[in-house]
């Protein structure tokens, strides 16, 4: 049987202008181990990944091992030990599919599979509630994870909104709003794990349609109080999640970070080539042009006025996927209960342990301020801005900070 064809941009009429900048991608994939955020020195893949095409083979491996000893420690009755292993396995396979953008790819389609049956996995061990469910929408079906907080009716409930490149099944950490009394809902959105798989594509603005139904879907839940529900997003997520909260004036609250809801050209025309060609394949586009045009319309900063919620921004002082200045616009232009964090001298990636939350995760941080505005700590006219330094301070608890820029920058 003949394989489908899985690299339809070798016809140069569908190269993007980067697409010839491939051997630069290779190279640092190979001396730093990292496709993206290459401001930061831990090594993502490992030294075996030596070009962007050996990726999925490698972290098949890498994800194997673990997989494998994660069945043998289940078969043991270690089913705490199982469920670390099954999430590990869960991530790297992952990382190994995401890496394939291309419809039909079988690799992709195999490597699916197995993060998918570790999952199951993840889900029968794990000590809270998963559900797995099918929300209709637009004649197709968004799938969700809704994670339950324990003996819990009508708790607060958040929709998280991954990034591009990642999945619900990888959605970082749901056991702190979990352990907050918070159910956790997390969705493949239009362009995003099982909807690629699907063939269902992002536009400039479905997500945010999309996460409509779905939090119309926990409105009908009895776990769920629909008067609690918040929006959090990371990374792409961050512009879904905002763009959803200018939606749904249901929410009570958003909350963000590693942001991209500042303009698209970061991401889409100076950071990795990877970012773009990556959309192009969510959107099922490969005509440049097209693209382009819709990315113009991808913006968060005329929808910021109409958002009505609590909101908190959280962005790496030198992201470059959304600059600084242009993350610090769309804050003012929130007309609500606000706060923006700016984490000295990080990127893009600050969903991890950097120093600037003393090299614990932030996500307990960012759950911490979810709890607090959903259960209205703050007044109407509450608006913080503060500089979460590097390696000193109480972090996002320090003082207000009078901006960002000199001379205030100085004091």
């Amino acid at each position: 049987m003949p394989r489908p064809p899985i690299r339809p941009h070798d016809d140069l009429s569908t190269m993007t202008h980067r697409d010839g900048g491939q051997w630069i991608l290779d190279y640092l994939v190979k001396t730093t181990g990292r496709e993206q955020n290459f401001g930061y020195d831990t090594r993502k893949f490992p030294p075996e990944a030596k070009s962007y095409r050996m990726i999925p083979r490698v972290q098949y491996k890498v994800a194997h091992h673990q997989e494998t000893m994660a069945r043998a420690a289940e078969a043991r009755g270690h089913r705490e030990t199982a469920l670390a292993l099954y999430t590990k396995a869960v991530e790297n396979y992952h990382h190994g599919q995401h890496a394939l953008y291309y419809d039909d790819h079988p690799d992709k389609i195999f490597l699916y599979q197995r993060l998918t049956e570790c999952y199951d996995r993840v889900m029968a061990l794990s000590p809270h509630r998963i559900e797995r469910i099918e929300v209709p929408w637009e004649g197709v079906s968004i799938q969700i994870l809704l994670h339950l907080t324990p003996n819990a009716t009508k708790a607060p409930t958040v929709l998280f909104c991954h990034g591009m490149d990642m999945l619900k099944e990888a959605v970082q950490r749901p056991e702190e709003y979990i352990r907050r009394g918070m159910n956790l809902c997390a969705m493949d959105g239009p362009g995003q794990g099982i909807s690629n798989i699907r063939k269902i594509r992002v536009t400039a603005d479905n997500y945010e349609r999309a996460a409509k139904a779905v939090i119309e879907y926990l409105n009908t839940r009895t776990e769920v109080d629909p008067q609690r529900i918040a929006v959090v997003g990371s990374s792409m997520g961050s512009f879904w999640a905002m763009r959803t909260a200018s939606t749904v004036p249901q929410l009570k609250a958003v909350a963000v970070s590693a942001a991209c809801f500042g303009g698209m050209r970061g991401i889409f025309q100076e950071a990795s080539p990877r970012f773009k060609r990556m959309f192009m394949y969510m959107a099922g586009l490969t005509d440049e042009k097209r693209f382009n045009e819709m990315a113009t319309r991808m913006t968060v900063l005329d929808r910021a006025p109409s958002i009505t919620c609590a909101s908190l921004q959280v962005i790496g002082e030198y992201d470059p996927l959304c600059h600084l200045e242009d993350g610090y616009a769309v804050y003012e232009q929130l007309p609500t209960p606000k706060e923006f964090w700016v984490l000295e001298n990080d990127f893009h990636a600050t969903i991890y342990g950097t120093g600037n939350f003393g090299g614990v995760e932030p996500f307990g941080f960012m759950a911490d301020w979810v709890r607090d505005a959903l259960a209205d700590r703050f007044p109407k006219d509450h608006a913080r801005q503060v500089l979460v330094r590097e390696k000193e301070g109480a972090g996002p608890y320090d003082p207000p900070s009078p901006g960002f820029w000199y001379p205030e920058r100085a004091l």
